[in-house]
């Protein structure tokens, strides 16, 4: 087996056990029992996003997908702070 093979199929598995962290993120986003248990699965659920769009990229050779996956961890980061922020006190902007 070629080492281009292995690449080929372990970018495969990678993306399909990456959607289906997504999927279980998803469903404690939508039927968590708090909003703590919500904002982690949140986070989860970007950061599994961020790295299917660079498993893309991997896939593809394109480097926009890396820039967007950069993108995307910064929000991410931003809105997760700003919903723990907002989760401890009350409020997002003192």
């Amino acid at each position: 087996m070629s080492a281009q093979a292995i690449l080929v199929w372990s970018v495969a598995i990678a993306e399909f056990l990456l959607v289906l962290a997504m999927a279980c993120a998803a469903y404690r986003v939508l039927w968590g029992p708090r909003a703590q248990d919500r904002v982690l699965a949140l986070d989860a659920f970007y950061v599994s996003g961020m790295i299917l769009i660079l498993t893309f990229g991997i896939e593809t050779g394109d480097t926009v997908y890396f820039e967007a996956a950069l993108v995307i961890s910064l929000l991410g980061f931003v809105g997760t702070a700003a919903l723990a922020k907002f989760l401890m006190r009350g409020e997002t902007i003192e």
